[in-house]
């Protein structure tokens, strides 16, 4: 038949019978029976193809990013039907060609013979290719008679060791319901999640780098996942361990000894009292505490301080800090201050009473009322729509995100759209009535039967907790305390460990899940047994939160130096010492008030209040410092709000912004002060230094700065300044001079 003839048919034919008829006429339907001999499944061989080829990913044809030029299939073939739809009898079923499978459009593009904006996708020589030509002779079927379901995927080895720059060949198999198993390792789709150390091909080939620590590899076919776990140890000798003070230590410690990675020496007492003071008050301890802590002998002064800062209301200040970030404690208009106040306060006196954090994720969730009467309804007034508050309540109080599982199957976890309503539903009761204040609503639970309607298959579905069954809930019952219920209890396999671990990722940069939020099977902790530990720990404690703060902090593992050995420079999961972070934009203004002696006004707030203590995001409207440094405006329940990182910006801050020059040369503030003082200038250099840093200066330290106080100044004429202000200028460059230092901006 010539091209010709082939168009002519074309205009007569519909384009999906084309197919059959070429096949009559040019007997393609007599293939051989080798060919034909196993009938190619749409679902369990095509759709595995499809997402190996990156067809269904979200930049390409998956439906969530659009799907190019009206082509859509649903995100990792989650939808199998619709995608069946999509190839057979969409674009006038132009895309397969059974007469001759090699001139579907699908293959051609696949392969490049027509021009594609994914590039080149298949090898015709290919598995894939060849199945998909199979499927596509043997008629498109969509499913045949007693064909089986996938069960699970295993990948084998499931745990093992990797020698730096070593290799390590994955299997991955597919069980059905009827007994068989497959071997899928080509089909499977691999993912490591920490590429710095480690690499995986297409085929399932892991290649580990020089990093040493745990890594991971997900594997993932037809929905179901099976993950890889490896270490990487570096193999050096580990002689000799810090004393263990608890179960943090054994288990860090035996970790580090299993990887060959030597631990830095516990710190000093200087680096160790500005390190806790700053990571539970969220300040600089006084010169006074600095001078008694150094001068004490006490075997259990470091106790006896972090007991100290639990007590404080720094602590209070510093946390309720944290959660109402968190919790979104924003201000968009005027008439918020009344609830941002007053949730603040609630927020800050919970901590400071150690109110157990069930309790407190108790009141909150299932908060009614005003704002005046009950604060923790201040929470409802920001996250207003059911979908919004089980993402917040999953992301923030269970460490799953929920988020993707709302139009399709999480693509790295089990949940589905029905997980995702099921939760929503726990909050389908909750009701509003204006009040006589503006903008404050009365907070309530509706009488009526619970549940949230799927969009997706129009049916309703009823509260149900992630992967378990809160029974059912009568009419006049709260959904929420039910969910409450679920979140504290012993079975609760997300509750407990998401807020051990978040802590953890507060003391040491690092959580032992990371993200601190995006606990999953897929992605393994560092140390499992630590987060076992810890989780248990934090059970067994009633949900204390100054407990869980208590024993992290006053383990060898949290007072390691920042100084790195021969050995372990490379590490960066397995805390074989303290990783330096950069202040938080509160603490690092707080610090400059505290070394310079200047203050902030901030409106509607005592005077002397500290930017930790600050009840609301818009005061970094009023504060350039605060905005420069990255303090987060309250928008999201993710910490990586926050912004921690260095910019030229905040550089250009603290060299020449005005609100700095101001500070540094406040009348009586330090440097005035210091400038007048009848006393030797080595001592007041001391107690720069004290403040700053917690320590005496270094003798070349010294030297330097007394060099520098003892210079003449002189105008731009070069006549000499006078000597009383050219003293309190230099003692101004001097204390600039500290504030610029890497260690005065990290706590380390």
């Amino acid at each position: 038949m010539t091209s010709r003839d082939m168009d002519r048919l074309q205009r007569l034919v519909p384009w999906h019978l084309v197919g059959f008829l070429l096949a009559m006429l040019t007997g393609a339907l007599s293939a051989s029976a080798g060919e034909l001999e196993r009938t190619v499944s749409f679902v369990n061989d095509v759709i595995p193809v499809l997402t190996k080829a990156g067809c269904n990913a979200g930049g390409c044809h998956g439906k969530a990013g659009g799907g190019q030029n009206g082509f859509q299939l649903s995100l990792l073939g989650f939808e199998p039907q619709e995608d069946y739809e999509h190839l057979v009898l969409e674009g006038r079923g132009r895309r397969l060609f059974p007469a001759d499978p090699d001139r579907s459009l699908m293959l051609m593009k696949a392969t490049g013979q027509v021009s594609h904006g994914g590039g080149v996708r298949l090898v015709a020589t290919s598995e894939g290719y060849s199945l998909l030509r199979q499927w596509i002779q043997q008629g498109k079927h969509f499913n045949s008679e007693g064909e089986p379901d996938l069960v699970s995927i295993v990948v084998d080895p499931a745990r093992g060791s990797v020698k730096a720059h070593g290799y390590q060949q994955l299997k991955s198999l597919a069980h059905y319901s009827d007994g068989s198993v497959r071997d899928i390792t080509g089909l499977a789709l691999y993912e490591c999640n920490d590429d710095a150390m480690a690499e995986v091909t297409d085929a399932g080939l892991v290649t580990a780098s020089d990093i040493p620590g745990k890594v991971a590899v997900m594997v993932r076919y037809q929905g179901k996942i099976a993950v890889y776990s490896a270490s990487v140890p570096l193999g050096a000798p580990v002689e000799t361990l810090p004393a263990s003070r608890n179960f943090v230590d054994e288990l860090v410690f035996a970790n580090l000894k299993e990887l060959g990675v030597p631990p830095s020496p516990v710190c000093d007492d200087a680096t160790f009292l500005r390190r806790v003071s700053i990571d539970i008050g969220g300040r600089l301890p006084t010169e006074t505490e600095a001078r008694e802590f150094l001068a004490s002998a006490d075997a259990d002064k470091r106790d006896r301080a972090i007991e100290s800062l639990l007590r404080s209301p720094d602590y209070a200040d510093y946390f309720a800090n944290k959660w109402t970030a968190l919790l979104k404690n924003r201000r968009d208009d005027a008439s918020d201050i009344t609830s941002n106040f007053a949730f603040h306060s609630w927020i800050r006196d919970s901590l400071l009473a150690n109110k157990p954090y069930d309790q407190l994720v108790r009141e909150l969730l299932a908060a009614t009322g005003t704002v005046i009467a009950n604060p923790p309804v201040a929470w409802y007034k920001r996250v207003k729509d059911p979908k919004s508050q089980i993402e917040d309540v999953a992301q923030l109080f269970l460490g799953v995100r929920m988020q993707c599982a709302q139009c399709h199957h999480h693509p790295f976890e089990r949940w589905s759209q029905d997980d995702y309503y099921g939760l929503a539903a726990f909050f389908s009761q909750v009701g509003r009535k204006p009040t006589d204040t503006r903008g404050e609503d009365l907070i309530f639970h509706k009488r009526g039967t619970a549940g949230s309607k799927n969009v997706k298959t129009g049916l309703t579905v009823k509260p149900a907790a992630l992967g378990d069954n809160v029974g059912e809930i009568a009419p006049d019952e709260d959904p929420r305390l039910r969910l409450a219920d679920w979140m504290s209890g012993e079975s609760n396999p997300f509750f407990a460990k998401a807020l051990v671990n978040r802590y953890w990722k507060h003391f040491f940069k690092r959580g032992l899940i990371e993200p601190e939020d995006d606990i999953r099977d897929t992605n393994p902790s560092t140390n499992p047994e630590l987060l076992a530990a810890l989780e248990d720990h934090f059970r067994k404690s009633d949900f204390n939160l100054k407990d869980l703060v208590r024993v992290i902090a006053s383990s060898h593992a949290y007072q390691l130096s920042a100084m790195p050995n021969e050995h372990n420079l490379a590490d960066r999961q397995n805390y074989s010492r303290y990783y330096p972070k950069r202040l938080q934009a509160e603490v690092l203004l707080d610090a400059f008030h505290q070394l310079t002696g200047a203050t902030t006004s901030f409106a509607n707030l005592p005077a002397g209040t500290r930017a930790v203590a600050l009840p609301d995001n818009s005061y970094n409207k009023s504060s350039p410092f605060l905005r420069v440094f990255g303090r987060p405006e309250s928008t999201s329940v993710c910490e990586c709000e926050r912004v921690q990182s260095a910019s030229l910006a905040q550089s250009l801050h603290l060299i020449n912004a005005s609100d700095i020059k101001s500070k540094l040369a406040t009348s009586n503030g330090r440097a005035d002060r210091l400038s007048k003082e009848e006393r030797p200038d080595a001592e007041k250099i001391g107690e720069l230094y004290m403040v700053a840093f917690s320590r005496e200066p270094r003798p070349d330290e010294l030297r330097i700065a007394l060099d520098y106080l003892a210079q003449e100044r002189t105008d731009a004429a070069g006549k000499p300044v006078d000597k009383t202000k050219a003293t309190r200028e230099n003692f101004e460059d001097l204390v600039w001079a500290l504030t610029n230092t890497k260690e005065f901006l990290f706590n380390h």
